[in-house]
């Protein structure tokens, strides 16, 4: 069992509360007057399977606990309802026309943000990669990934006006003072952690681990063939910094043209600015191993095409959402070919350092190379609109759909 992480409450008074430019003014939400097409590209089991999922984690929730405040303030209770009403629907998947029907007629669907203006949301994509490592260093294995130390401490900040918001930050405690945690240069060139027997596994690139560390967990394949999986366990609490921004802002990679796949190459084509480059994101993940993986935020395991990973303090946790963008095609080179239109269900259960503001979404692709492929090219804008059961029919859910 790895040591839980101390606590420790900070009150700071921060007028007026600019440090949470994330969020936006809690405005009542109103469903759209306008149609949206109903539709959804991939099958209804996969579907089924992530509402389960959902239901776990909620299910576990006391029925009035507040899951989000955006669009507007919802409960467990509430999102749980709205989850089992499309669930008994999935059996009439086969008429998607009837199925459109059905829903309009049981659920409202609520824009992401009552402000047109935040309305649009930018898509990225995440996946779980498949990367060879070893249990012990090797002269091939020589690079780290790090459980959670125990000196990593979680703190609330305190903001008391002009309303309360208690964010959670992260450090440690040094003496009397709290101190920011070591950031990535000071862990991976100074050896900060080193010695701590805090290594999980030994991979054979820095790249590949910087990268592990953007996706939140992957698959090391040992030596012996076994497999295994790890996922996020903590966070430095130093803030995400994008190193394909920072490339592009010094021109060193075209912004029309940066990917994961653009951005590894550079970095395997300049090796010299290594260390700067990645020391930029001072931003650190922890690991631990995992039986079932992988999982998001909610702690329960996230499925591919389904899961979306949104900012945690804004949106209801588990909740059922229909999104509309575009997804990349990718030729037989691993080559972007063009867009794909899709309108999607899929379930809010995961969150990102990166993923901050009601304008970010971060859709999961899977595991292994396609996956990757996918989710270095997506970099699309859409839209997200909740679905949740309108109010007095919760009651009503045994009641045989009208469905042709």
């Amino acid at each position: 069992m790895r040591p839980r992480c101390k606590v420790l409450t900070l009150a700071l008074l921060i007028l007026p509360a600019a440090i949470f430019s994330g969020c936006t003014a809690l405005r009542p939400a109103k469903a759209i007057k306008e149609p949206v097409a109903i539709a959804d590209d991939l099958d209804p089991e996969s579907l089924r399977a992530a509402i389960r999922q959902s239901l776990v984690y909620l299910q576990k929730l006391p029925p009035d606990r507040v899951v989000g405040d955006q669009p507007r303030v919802m409960t467990a209770a509430e999102v749980t309802d709205s989850l089992l009403a499309l669930e008994k629907l999935l059996d009439q998947w086969r008429c998607m026309e009837c199925l459109a029907r059905e829903i309009d007629s049981r659920f409202d669907l609520l824009p992401s943000s009552a402000d047109p203006q935040l309305s649009e949301v930018l898509f990225t994509g995440y996946y779980q990669p498949i990367l060879e490592g070893s249990l012990l260093p090797t002269e091939k294995f020589r690079y780290p990934i790090y459980g959670k130390p125990a000196d990593l401490v979680m703190a609330e900040k305190v903001t008391l006006a002009p309303k309360t918001i208690v964010e959670k930050t992260f450090g440690r405690a040094e003496g009397e003072q709290f101190m920011p945690y070591y950031s990535r240069r000071e862990i991976d060139e100074a050896g900060s952690l080193r010695g701590r027997g805090l290594e999980i596994a030994w991979l054979e690139d820095p790249i590949d681990v910087f990268f592990l560390h953007i996706q939140g967990s992957g698959l090391i394949r040992l030596p012996d063939g076994k497999q295994l999986s790890v996922g996020y366990a903590g966070q430095n609490g130093r803030p995400y910094r994008s190193i394909g921004r920072l490339l592009i802002d010094r021109g060193k990679v075209g912004r029309e043209e940066m990917s994961m796949r653009r951005l590894r190459r550079y970095l395997r084509e300049n090796p010299k600015e290594l260390n700067e480059i990645l020391s930029y994101n001072e931003s650190y993940i922890f690991f631990r191993v995992l039986e079932n993986g992988p999982l998001g935020s909610l702690e329960v395991p996230v499925t591919a095409g389904r899961s979306l990973a949104t900012d945690a303090r804004l949106f209801p946790k588990g909740a059922l959402t229909l999104i509309q963008t575009e997804i990349p095609v990718i030729d037989g080179a691993g080559r972007l070919a063009g867009w794909r239109p899709i309108t999607r269900f899929v379930l809010n259960q995961d969150t990102g350092g990166a993923i901050r503001g009601p304008q970010r979404a971060d859709l999961y692709f899977g595991t292994g190379d396609e996956a990757a492929g996918l989710a270095g090219y997506m970099n699309r804008p859409g839209k997200i609109f909740f679905l949740v059961l309108k109010q007095g029919l919760a009651a009503h859910l045994e009641q045989p759909c009208r469905l042709c």
